[in-house]
């Protein structure tokens, strides 16, 4: 079912399916579970520009069963460990508020229910993120792209009102993410976009592997994006 353990839009359903037929059968018909799909799953549902993912972000409602449905899944198609995790909540993009503002998808087997994050909602946490060697950029490019060729209303303000009420009334987008939002907005080459700010990405992240197997234990959080603005000056 799973070619090099990547999800992509043909085998999402089909795996999500397994854990909820195996949560089912540990758990019974009823106890409901609850999965918040979160990044590059919710991507690959709502959106056609993303190809696959190699592991699923989420939110998991809180169930022994749940999880051992889970692990039961990794087992049985040899899949990592955290192929289907909540390591999300740790980063900066989390928020408590995300289960109010995601939106429902599916139910499987009549006891999980499936809901994710889009539109406004992804790309503000995309914007908090920012971070220039994952998907996050272009992820944002590929959202804002599909909402205006849907003709769905996306605009700075929108966009802004969803940030503030993910991460407080107070929060305001960073300079650097406001400027490439605000800039994305004005433009209508947005495919020759995505690519250049998909290759950009690809290529930071190149650099700072390259980097980090040079000078190993030296790369942190605090001082990656300086790290890698010295890469590019030096290039």
């Amino acid at each position: 079912m799973l070619s090099s353990n990547k999800f992509d839009k043909t085998n999402i359903d089909e795996i999500l399916k397994e854990v909820a037929k195996k949560y089912r059968k540990l758990n019974g018909k009823q106890h409901n579970a609850e999965i918040i799909l979160i990044g590059g799953a919710s991507i690959l549902i709502n959106y056609g520009f993303r190809n696959n993912t190699y592991d699923i972000d989420a939110l998991l409602s809180s169930s022994y069963a749940l999880k051992d449905a889970i692990n039961y899944v990794r087992d049985f198609y040899h899949l990592p460990n955290g192929w289907l995790n909540d390591d999300f909540k740790r980063t900066s993009s989390y928020s408590d508020k995300l289960i109010q503002y995601s939106s429902y998808y599916k139910t499987f087997s009549n006891v999980l229910e499936i809901r994710t994050i889009t539109g406004e909602y992804l790309i503000a946490m995309k914007l908090k993120s920012f971070r220039p060697y994952k998907n996050d950029r272009s992820d944002i490019v590929g959202i804002v792209a599909e909402m205006k060729e849907k003709n769905e209303l996306i605009n700075f303000e929108i966009i802004q009102d969803a940030y503030q009420k993910l991460y407080g009334n107070n929060s305001l987008i960073s300079k650097e993410a406001r400027e490439f939002i605000l800039n994305l907005l004005s433009r209508d080459d947005l495919k020759e976009l995505y690519d250049s700010t998909r290759q950009n990405e690809t290529s930071n992240k190149k650099m700072l592997i390259e980097f980090n197997e040079n000078y190993e234990n030296v790369l942190k959080e605090d001082n990656l994006e300086n790290i890698l603005k010295s890469l590019h000056a030096k290039r």
